[in-house]
C-alpha cells in the first residue's frame, strides 16, 4: 500500500512519527496495540472510497517519543499540532483495540476537530488489572526489553507453521472454538495474519497502553458529542463485549454494531465486508 512516512518535531522537541496514504475526506486512524503508523488492517476498502488516512504513531511505538505518552491529554494534544501541521480543520476519527481511550479522549477533549468518532474492537474502560495473569504475562512478554525477542519468534513461527500459530493465538482473540473460527477464514485472511506478525512491535507502547488503560475514566464520554459508530464482536476474547456496550450507554449519539464476527480481528474473515459496509455507510451520512 503506498504511503509516505514522515516524523514531525513538536514544539516540546517531542517527536510524533505519521504516515499519510491517499487523497480525499481526513480520516485520523489511532491504531491498535502492538501497532504502529505502518498499521494495514481496514485500509483498503477505505483508500478505495477516496478518503485519506492519517496515521500517528501512538507514543512509545515506532519513531513517536515515548514520552507523549506521559498522559492521554498529552498525546491528544500532539495529535492536534500534527493536525495543525498538515492543515486539518476537522477529520473522521477511527479508534482501534487499545488505542480506543486515545480516540475517545481525543473526541471529548476537542469535539470541534471531530466529524465523526469510530470505535473498532475498542478499548472502552477498565481494561487489565495489575492482578490480571494476562497483564502480568504481557508486562513479560512485551517489556522494552524483551518484545523484540517474542515477535522475532512469533514472525518466524508464523511465517513457517501459519496454520499452526494461528490456532495457537485464537483463543487470545476469539471465544469461539478454534476449528469453528478457522472455517472462517480465507488463504487470504491466513496471509494478512501473518503479515500482521511481521509488522507488530510493542516498543515502549504497549507498557504505556496497560497502565492507561488500566486507570481509564469513563467520565469523559458523555461530552463526545460527534456521531459515533461502535464495531464489536460478540466473540471478543481480546476486548470484551462490555466496553462497546459502556460506550454506547455513554456517549450521547452512538449506533451499537454488536457482530457475530469471530472475534477481535474484526478485517479478518467471512464478515469483514459487512464491517466494511457499515462503516463507509456510516461516513458518507456524517461527512
Amino acid at each position: 500500500m503506498p504511503r509516505i512516512t514522515q516524523t514531525l518535531k513538536l514544539e516540546t522537541g517531542a517527536i510524533i512519527e505519521y504516515t499519510v496514504a491517499g487523497r480525499g475526506t481526513p480520516i485520523l486512524v489511532l491504531h491498535g496495540g502492538h501497532s504502529s503508523c505502518r498499521e494495514e488492517f481496514g485500509y483498503k476498502r477505505l483508500l478505495e472510497e477516496g478518503y485519506s488516512i492519517i496515521t500517528p504513531s501512538r507514543p512509545g511505538y515506532g519513531m513517536t517519543s515515548k514520552d507523549l505518552g506521559s498522559s492521554l491529554d498529552a498525546a491528544c494534544e500532539a495529535y492536534k499540532q500534527l493536525m495543525d501541521y498538515l492543515n486539518l480543520k476537522k477529520v473522521h476519527v477511527i479508534a482501534v483495540s487499545a488505542g480506543g481511550p486515545s480516540g475517545l479522549s481525543f473526541a471529548s477533549r476537542y469535539p470541534h476537530r471531530v466529524h465523526s468518532l469510530t470505535l473498532q474492537s475498542a478499548v472502552s474502560k477498565g481494561w487489565h488489572s495489575r492482578k490480571d495473569t494476562t497483564y502480568k504475562v504481557a508486562k513479560l512478554l512485551f517489556h522494552p526489553n524483551t518484545e523484540k525477542y517474542t515477535w522475532k519468534l512469533l514472525s518466524v513461527f508464523s511465517r513457517t507453521f501459519p496454520n499452526f500459530i494461528l490456532k495457537q493465538m485464537l483463543p487470545s482473540f476469539s471465544t469461539l472454538p478454534v476449528n469453528q473460527v478457522m472455517q472462517q477464514f480465507s488463504q487470504e485472511d491466513i496471509e494478512q495474519f501473518v503479515a500482521m506478525n511481521q509488522r507488530q512491535r510493542s516498543g515502549h507502547g504497549f507498557m504505556l497502553d496497560l497502565e492507561q488503560t488500566t486507570s481509564f475514566a469513563l467520565s469523559g464520554l458523555q461530552a463526545i458529542l460527534c456521531p459515533t459508530l461502535i464495531i464489536h464482536s460478540k466473540h471478543d476474547q481480546t476486548v470484551v463485549p462490555e466496553h462497546a456496550q459502556v460506550a454506547h450507554a455513554l456517549i450521547p449519539h452512538s449506533k451499537l454494531c454488536l457482530l457475530e464476527s469471530w472475534g477481535h480481528l474484526i478485517w479478518l474473515g467471512k464478515d469483514a465486508e459487512t464491517i466494511d459496509r457499515e462503516l463507509i455507510a456510516f461516513l458518507t451520512t456524517t461527512a
